[in-house]
């Protein structure tokens, strides 16, 4: 599993942009920037469109204020999935949907789930991070299924 001080793998990354699909490998999003990273286990699902994503959405002023340049939110879901999740969630402009249809990221930083149990096969577990430059400078798991250290709120309070 990916830790701190560990630089991010290098994967592409499905990206819904308003011209369509656009391919993005891991340096063009986190190369020379502060980046604010989450991941969900998936796109609709209730905790992380009810509390999640609107945490990351309602403080991403305050982020930027403190030094980040850019949020960005990992699921594995398709492309055109993350899309329509960033339009209901009206982030289209503030936050960079990767998809990860493929667990192809959660994989290579050792933090995907078998969630076939219900029904939704390979996923991402629950977590946020502060990448900067592509390297992992806080890392906050959350453990059996709980949301508290992956919110928007706590990764605020650790930019100081």
């Amino acid at each position: 599993m990916i830790k701190v001080g560990d630089k991010l793998p290098d994967v592409q990354f499905n990206v819904p942009t308003a011209e369509g699909m656009k391919p993005m490998r891991t340096a063009d999003v986190f190369a020379g920037k502060t980046v604010a990273l989450f991941a969900v286990p998936g796109a609709f699902t209730p905790t992380c469109s009810a509390r999640h994503l609107p945490s990351f959405r309602e403080l991403a002023g305050d982020l930027k204020a403190k030094g980040v340049d850019t949020i960005a939110c990992t699921a594995v879901n398709d492309h055109f999935v993350m899309s329509a999740w960033a339009k209901d969630q009206g982030v289209q402009d503030s936050i960079v949907m990767l998809a990860d249809g493929s667990a192809e990221f959660a994989r290579a930083v050792g933090l995907d789930a078998d969630f076939s149990k219900f029904g939704m096969g390979p996923r991402s577990k629950r977590y946020s991070m502060l990448v900067k430059d592509g390297v992992v400078q806080q890392l906050n798991l959350e453990e059996g299924g709980e949301y508290k250290v992956s919110s928007a709120e706590h990764l605020l309070g650790q930019l100081g």
